[in-house]
């Protein structure tokens, strides 16, 4: 079986590449060295290989249910990996000292978890949650509340979710129906559903902190009545609080984690006087929207890495097989008793690996780059800080979005190269598709990060974002031209892509109707993820200068195949964009 991920990039983006050890030049990561980064990486590495991609399989196979005492079973070796992974402290990895954390670089601890996502992408999911919801509280929370919830995620004892979705809501949050209405202690009482809740239930932690979104009395509609709260499974003095497990969805992928329909104050348990899940206000009234963000877009950018991982699995499995699998002969060989040749050894399979190796590297790439940025904005100050977090801003929509498309044809090509087995479950590569699956809905459908992307990030503050996103490549651009070579070829078309892209952004919105400026956002997110990973195709290609050796020459061929055959697809996209196109706008629902 192949590894999950390669070290080998990972050494040569983390090092060669992002230079991540000048980081620890800086007081908040000045304990850390490049020994101790790779130490992390390893222990992540062999712990991921050996205690979680040894059950991924089995827990696809074994999906959870409720027993007949209600409780949610999952098999064994889920619990003993999540109890080694807590033991490791890798959970706490970029949280500050101060709450018990490692103080690692955001994009140190990013590649470190990536592991476990690629190895077992179900299993990850419990403990990466909770990083998210910790965070969250760690940023908003009062004193007591770190101190009750967060330093237990931290220590891995308690795990958390995230709560937004209902049955009739999803991604228009504003319409949300769950209540909150204050208790005479001081708390809040919760009545509600909420659905597609990952992790909602199970009993691998000593509780389960749900952020719940919920409106409170006289909360202004829409958005900006929304206001969050935590909701514990368990009250701080052991009692059950009032959540219900209604049931639990199946899905086609990623079903080792539990994805639970769950009310809040059905009266299922009676944990206080006054009806209600018992729930505590983070932060202030109708703020909810805005403090979920700080975790919806760190699980962005997670499910951005979890897409990458998978498709890196797929793509190492399908590298593997091609080695070893023999069939067919070379064209110019006509005699049929001549043995034959290794899959790899035919043109077309190698276009497929190569396809994928330029998908899944340069994804993986791009989300050590934001996880970067958010060490750069993070540790540093005015300007500096400021420019990391609006080029942050514009990214994650890519991030987010482009590995779940591309990394999801990467597993499609897997499958593909093993032919007739790659879609019979002997073999992973139909898993890591079906897994994988998810994530261009997980978090935001393309369409929502389409809208966010054209509708808010390209034009907020006067159009800052896109202008230092371009300005950003444009650098890259006059590197790579000084530097001569095929980089400089590459550098023109880039230059002319970057350019395309702002010039169309101008076209879109000088439509004078939204409707008609933001119709074909999904277009504009697909090539402005194809302009932002050539961009660091071109990157990973001055990084490489003039090495020698397979794995370098491996990267001068990704860039080319990406520079060849994916950049220009770009072209007819933002020649459609500009036509400010009407037809699905003009289209009638009888038609279809």
């Amino acid at each position: 079986m192949a590894d999950p991920l390669s070290r080998r990039d990972i050494d040569f983006l983390l090092h060669e590449w992002l230079d991540v050890t000048a980081l620890t030049e800086r007081e908040r990561f000045s304990e850390h060295s490049r020994e101790t980064f790779d130490d992390v990486l390893s222990l992540s590495a062999d712990m991921a290989i050996e205690l979680f991609s040894t059950h991924n399989k089995k827990g696809d196979q074994n999906e959870p249910y409720v027993g007949e005492d209600g409780k949610v079973v999952l098999i064994d070796e889920v619990r003993t990996a999540l109890a080694e992974f807590t033991k490791s402290g890798l959970i706490a990895g970029s949280f500050d000292e101060s709450v018990g954390g490692l103080q690692l670089p955001s994009v140190v601890s990013k590649a470190s978890l990536a592991w476990f996502q690629a190895a077992n992408p179900s299993s990850s999911t419990y403990p990466f949650l909770t990083v998210g919801n910790a965070n969250l509280l760690a940023e908003y929370g009062t004193p007591e509340q770190i101190d009750t919830w967060v330093r237990p995620m931290v220590e891995g004892r308690f795990y958390g979710t995230m709560c937004l979705s209902e049955p009739q809501a999803g991604s228009t949050l504003a319409d949300i129906t769950t209540k909150a209405v204050p208790a005479d202690d001081g708390s809040w009482r919760l009545t509600g559903t909420k659905m597609w809740i990952s992790a909602g239930e199970h009993e691998l932690s000593e509780n389960i902190v749900h952020l719940v979104l919920a409106k409170t009395p006289g909360a202004p509609a829409g958005v900006k009545g929304i206001s969050l709260f935590i909701a514990p499974k368990y009250l701080p003095d052991g009692t059950r609080n009032d959540i219900a497990l209604v049931g639990l969805n199946h899905k086609m992928g990623n079903r080792g984690t539990t994805n639970c329909l769950l009310n809040f104050g059905d009266g299922t348990h009676s944990p206080a006087d006054e009806k209600g899940a018992v729930a505590y206000l983070v932060g202030e009234e109708h703020h909810g929207l805005m403090y979920m963000f700080h975790m919806m877009n760190e699980a962005r950018i997670g499910v951005g890495f979890l897409a990458t991982a998978i498709g890196y699995a797929g793509y190492l499995a399908s590298l593997e097989y091609a080695k070893v699998r023999t069939q067919g002969r070379p064209l110019d060989n006509k005699d049929p008793s001549s043995p034959a040749i290794p899959i790899i050894d035919h043109a077309d399979v190698r276009r497929m690996l190569l396809a994928q190796k330029s998908y899944v590297e340069g994804a993986l790439a791009l989300g050590l780059y934001a996880s970067k940025l958010v060490d750069e904005e993070q540790t540093t100050e005015g300007e500096a800080a400021e420019n990391a977090h609006t080029l942050l801003e514009v990214l994650t929509p890519i991030v987010k979005s482009w590995p779940s498309q591309w990394c999801l044809e990467a597993n499609s090509l897997a499958i593909q190269v093993h032919g007739g087995y790659g879609y019979t479950k002997e073999f992973d590569v139909e898993q890591y598709y079906r897994d994988n699956r998810l994530n261009p809905i997980h978090e935001g459908a393309h369409g929502i990060h389409g809208l966010d992307l054209l509708g808010r990030k390209v034009v907020m503050n006067g159009g800052k974002g896109l202008q230092l996103l371009v300005g950003t490549i444009t650098e890259s651009v006059d590197r790579a031209t000084a530097a001569g070579g095929p980089a400089a070829d590459y550098a023109t078309q880039l230059k002319a892509a970057a350019d395309r892209l702002a010039e169309v952004t101008v076209a879109l919105w000088s439509a004078g109707d939204v409707s008609v400026s933001l119709a074909n956002s999904t277009v504009y997110l697909e090539a402005a993820g194809h302009v932002v990973i050539s961009w660091i195709w071109l990157e990973q290609l001055l990084a490489v200068g003039e090495k020698t050796g397979d794995f370098y020459d491996g990267k001068r061929a990704a860039a080319q195949y990406f520079f060849r055959y994916e950049l220009p697809k770009t072209g007819p996209q933002f020649d459609l964009l500009a036509s400010l196109d009407r037809t699905t706008l003009d289209l009638e629902p009888a038609w279809l």
